[in-house]
């Protein structure tokens, strides 16, 4: 039941990053959504990075639950980089859309490094989600190094 669950999840948030462009009828609408689904997503992997960490005590469930929030999060806000969110109220720097190429290979590297954690997580083991936590933070920051405005 737990997999079906999960499996649906999955699937939701893969159907609704497809279609999220379509689904902005302003540049605003799709710079909230993916400012809200980075908040999400940052949430959940801070909650993991917690318990790698040690700053708070392992829970294997709750590993597993922020995990699977995090599988259907992931793949999200990139659809929501599209053309004329480059202004407003948006920490975005302009390279974005300068160094297309250059930010989508970042980001196939987070949701690489994330879909890590997740697989890590679901294991039940805390040294693996610390081996996976480490290089999704790096490129997590690698990302906003490049690419957001402080």
């Amino acid at each position: 039941m737990k997999i079906s669950i999960s499996m649906f999840g999955l699937l939701t948030a893969v159907a609704m990053s497809l279609p999220a462009q379509a689904q902005f009828a302003k540049p605003e609408d799709a710079i909230k959504y993916r400012k809200a689904s980075l908040t999400v997503l940052g949430t959940h992997f801070g909650r993991l990075a917690a318990m790698a960490n040690g700053r708070v005590p392992y829970d294997a469930k709750a590993a597993s639950d922020n995990a699977e929030v995090i599988a259907a999060v992931a793949k999200l806000p990139w659809a929501a980089f599209g053309e004329g969110t480059d202004k407003g109220e948006t920490r975005a720097k302009p390279e974005i859309w300068k160094e297309t190429a250059k930010f989508k290979e970042a980001a196939d590297k987070s949701q690489a490094e994330l879909a890590k954690v997740v697989s890590a997580a679901r294991t039940g083991n805390l040294d693996a989600l610390k081996a996976a936590v480490g290089p999704a933070g790096a490129s997590c920051k690698a990302c906003h190094d490049n690419f957001r405005k402080d």
